[in-house]
């Protein structure tokens, strides 16, 4: 099939060839026209019996037309056209001919190549006909907003999603910006800033009864536009959402600049020389973003802005949703008419006086019900919210959208989380030579003070210290658990009890367990290459990342059977194969006898004989434990698996029109 003539205004026309056989055209026409036509086979010529078409160029320019007006190419038939030099693409691949008629009126230069191995044009077209299509890659403009996004900013797994994934997807061919706030600390934290530039741009964003006034600073690194909003309320000690008092007073305030402020990058910025435009995709993480998918459906589009961007909202914690009173909807800078996606009431035993109507705004709420796509970080945690016990009160609404809801299970920095090259352990090792674990073992004891013994089970924790991490059913179990032959080590920090449970903890068993009240990069690498197993007893874990990073580094994750954790700490089979085993959770001890090593329901109990097993294993069943090292370390933990599931979830949010419009 032809595709629609192409005008060429220049009169001499290089083509680009793999080999000699045609390098410039030239010719004149009515009015400077030459006509091109291109017959679109997007793939490589087979051979074909003992012939193969090595290339064809043939052009002209020429004028006239039929009686019509139409040009003279558009009343020629197939056969009745030279075909030109393929073009090809960058690797080489031909994306298409382009056809002129055998005979034109009007002048025409016409330079045709020699190096036509096909008999005529019937062969040509049977030629054609065999190629095989190769799909054309779709790239998206991608925008991610989020409160963190590491090395910059990070509490948690958020930071390193948003500072891994947005990599990955520019490795692949996206343009990819990442906007998030510029948090000055007045520490030596802020360093982490020192090559971002200010890009002279400033937006003005009406929300709060006032016009606020935002700056943008940028870093091209990786392939990624690290797009940062400066603004005052970020400039404060603590982390991104508070200090030793407790959360911020005015996130919600914070986090409107940040939704308000990401909406008009794409339009404003001129990164590399030109904006991102309006036809993008905004990537909205949890709550703190929540607000660009409505800012775009009751802001934007109404005036013919972004018509063509599509809006995905991802759910790393629901436990977190930006609930507020619902007399500060008048505060997010959005119409009245839309306070209804937003509302959220509160059931009657959950309010905290008779008087109390329960009325609320709940800004995750309305980007769930407005967005085009919904994604969670893992295939398990996508089902759990749209449970009662798992969706804390948005189970129902999930539910109603849950043809647009996906979980794709998070990866990992395989380059910051490597045992053969990282940079913070004792000694380098790798699943072919295991001896560097051991030595990592002995340095982590010596450098805890903790008795230095290769063979006595070293289990660690590695966490915020709170309610969802299951910290207290770890408190209740190490009575208990102390009594074995083990040692004990804690790295985290959080509720003030957990902390001081920590300290006192490490008085009473000098020779067993060791706290580590804070967070130390180096230190959790460390532990993760230490340990034997790493333990997580988390109440719900939308994806933990912390599992991944023990498998690769050798070590074994015990874990409540729940989200992410359920769907990434694999079944132990050891009879599967042949008898080689696969998964990561089960051990033998006998011909007979499989034990699991993710544990449910969610108890000290529990815990305490699934983390015995293993202890066993451990030191009775060398072969075993080994066996089951390797196979985690084995496992591929890249973000480029993920990316390529986003890259779907993304096409499939451009298939149809906005969700909300």
């Amino acid at each position: 099939m032809l595709l629609p003539a192409t005008q060429m205004e220049s009169l001499q026309t290089p083509t680009n060839l793999s080999n000699n056989s045609c390098s410039w055209v030239s010719g004149r026409g009515v009015q400077g026209l030459s006509v091109l036509r291109q017959m679109g086979f997007s793939c490589l010529l087979k051979e074909r019996k003992s012939r193969k078409i090595q290339s064809l160029c043939v052009t002209c320019s020429f004028s006239g037309g039929g009686q019509d007006g139409s040009s003279i190419a558009e009343n020629k038939k197939v056969s009745d056209v030279f075909l030109l030099g393929p073009e090809r693409d960058g690797s080489g691949s031909v994306v298409g001919f382009q056809l002129i008629p055998h005979s034109v009126t009007g002048d025409a230069t016409v330079f045709e190549s020699h190096d036509i191995i096909a008999n005529d044009i019937d062969d040509l077209i049977e030629d054609a006909e065999e190629m095989e299509e190769t799909p054309t890659k779709l790239t998206f403009k991608i925008i991610f907003v989020t409160a963190e996004a590491a090395p910059y900013s990070k509490t948690g797994g958020l930071g390193d999603v948003c500072g891994s994934l947005p990599m990955a997807l520019a490795a692949r061919g996206h343009r990819v910006m990442v906007v998030s706030p510029m948090y000055l600390t007045g520490g030596p934290s802020d360093e982490k800033y020192a090559n971002a530039v200010d890009l002279d741009v400033r937006a003005t964003v009406h929300c709060f009864g006032d016009a606020q006034e935002v700056a943008f600073y940028h870093e091209y690194r990786a392939g990624v536009d690290w797009v940062f909003v400066d603004h005052p309320s970020y400039h404060r000690p603590g982390t991104p959402y508070g200090d030793i008092y407790g959360a911020f007073g005015d996130n919600q305030f914070r986090f409107t600049l940040l939704c308000h402020a990401a909406c008009e990058a794409p339009l404003v910025l001129p990164l590399g020389g030109f904006t991102y435009g309006e036809k993008c995709l905004f990537l909205a993480n949890d709550w703190h973003a929540s607000l660009v998918p409505l800012l775009l459906a009751a802001k934007y589009r109404p005036h013919g802005v972004y018509k063509d961007a599509r809006s995905i909202v991802a759910i790393h914690n629901i436990a977190h949703q930006g609930v507020e009173p619902a007399a500060t909807y008048k505060n997010l800078g959005l119409p009245p008419e839309w306070y209804g996606a937003l509302e959220w009431i509160f059931p009657n035993w959950a309010r905290a006086h008779a008087l109390d109507t329960g009325e609320t705004v709940n800004v995750l709420k309305g980007a769930i019900a407005v967005a085009d796509r919904i994604l969670t970080v893992s295939q398990g945690y996508s089902w759990e919210i749209t449970t009662p016990e798992g969706g804390y009160g948005l189970h129902e609404l999930l539910s109603s959208r849950q043809s647009v809801l996906n979980g794709i299970t998070n990866g990992i920095d395989i380059n910051d989380w490597n045992p053969s090259t990282d940079e913070h352990i004792a000694s380098h090792y790798s699943i072919n030579d295991l001896s560097g674990k051991v030595q990592c073992k002995t340095a982590l004891q010596k450098e805890l003070g903790l008795p230095i013994r290769p063979d006595c089970p070293l289990i660690g924790f590695i966490g915020r210290l709170d309610y969802q991490k299951g910290v207290d059913i770890i408190l209740s179990a190490i009575p208990e658990l102390m009594q074995d032959d083990v040692q004990f080590v804690m790295l985290g920090s959080g509720e003030k009890q957990y902390e001081d449970w920590m300290r006192h903890t490490e008085n009473l068993f000098k020779d067993k367990f060791r706290a580590w009240v804070g967070f130390n990069v180096p230190v959790s690498h460390r532990i993760t290459a230490g340990c034997d197993i790493l333990l997580m007893p988390s109440r719900f874990e939308p994806c933990g990342l912390n599992q991944l990073y023990a498998m690769r580094y050798g070590t074994i994750p015990v874990v409540h059977s729940t989200g992410g954790l359920r769907d990434t700490v694999k079944d132990f089979h050891p009879y599967a194969q042949e008898g080689n085993g696969d998964g990561t959770g089960y051990v033998s001890f006998s011909e007979m006898l499989l034990i699991l090593w993710t544990f449910s329901p969610l108890s000290s109990e529990k815990l305490l004989d699934t983390l015995k097993v293993a202890i066993g294993t451990c030191t009775e069943h060398k072969s075993s434990w080994e066996g089951l090292m390797k196979r985690g370390m084995e496992r591929d933990y890249s973000w480029e698996n993920a990316a390529i599931q986003y890259e779907q979830v993304f096409a499939w949010a451009f298939m149809d029109p906005p969700y909300a419009r």
